[in-house]
């Protein structure tokens, strides 16, 4: 999914642009995802595109939300060397929205604690 940089401010809140186009980070224990339990599926905000189920979703006290795993093929993983550090950020692959990053610190199975912006997500709760 491509669009130009005025196609994208359109579309989304300042925030949401400053986070996912400009690769910024949302204050941390400030997304309103971060305690949602509800079950059902976790959206890039830019493009509606299914990342994340909330059965991988878990408390990291992180102060983002935080999965154990996304959905196969649907986030591309890339080498971030900002800020002085080296991480793996992570980005929706279908329209390289900036989600967050991944570390190697979180539970089993994967071992893997995916921390993202909320503001990057949309949720979808599941019908019961």
């Amino acid at each position: 999914m491509k669009l130009t940089e005025q196609q994208w401010r359109e579309r989304l809140t300042d925030e949401q642009y400053r986070v996912t186009r400009l690769k910024g980070t949302e204050y941390p224990f400030s997304g309103e995802l971060l305690h949602n339990e509800q079950s059902g599926s976790y959206h890039c905000v830019c493009c509606g595109a299914e990342l994340f189920s909330s059965t991988t979703k878990f408390d990291a006290g992180c102060g983002w939300p935080s999965f154990y795993q996304a959905l196969q093929d649907k986030v591309r993983y890339q080498r971030d060397s900002s800020h002085g550090m080296t991480r793996t950020e992570i980005l929706c692959a279908h329209c390289d929205a900036h989600l967050g990053h991944v570390f190697d610190d979180g539970p089993k199975p994967t071992g893997q604690r995916y921390c993202v912006n909320s503001v990057s997500l949309s949720f979808n709760a599941k019908a019961e």
